[in-house]
């Protein structure tokens, strides 16, 4: 078994955070990921480009874009796999 995996996806979410240099507190960055997904189940965001200017308010001053993107994309995986269409809908040129 992998020795970094565990049965807690709050911890889990934090070190795949990590691999995209995306750091602070897990509580608060899973807290943040359960709100983003929250606010696209209830319709305050409509589209992963809403999502991610939320995101980016919520992260470290130095976050870069891609960093929001990748926190957008993980956070759905862990919480709200039911939205994966939002981020796959940004990801299709228009």
């Amino acid at each position: 078994a992998d020795p970094s995996y565990d049965r807690d996806p709050d911890t889990n979410f934090a070190h795949e955070l990590h691999t995209f240099g995306i750091y602070g507190q897990k509580d608060y960055n899973a807290w943040i990921g359960k709100i983003m997904c929250k606010r696209l189940h209830n319709g305050v965001d409509h589209t992963a480009q809403d999502s991610v200017k939320f995101v980016k308010k919520q992260l470290d001053k130095d976050s870069t874009d891609a960093q929001s993107w990748q926190f957008l994309g993980t956070a759905i995986n862990y919480y709200c796999p039911d939205q994966r269409f939002v981020y796959e809908q940004a990801a299709k040129p228009s």
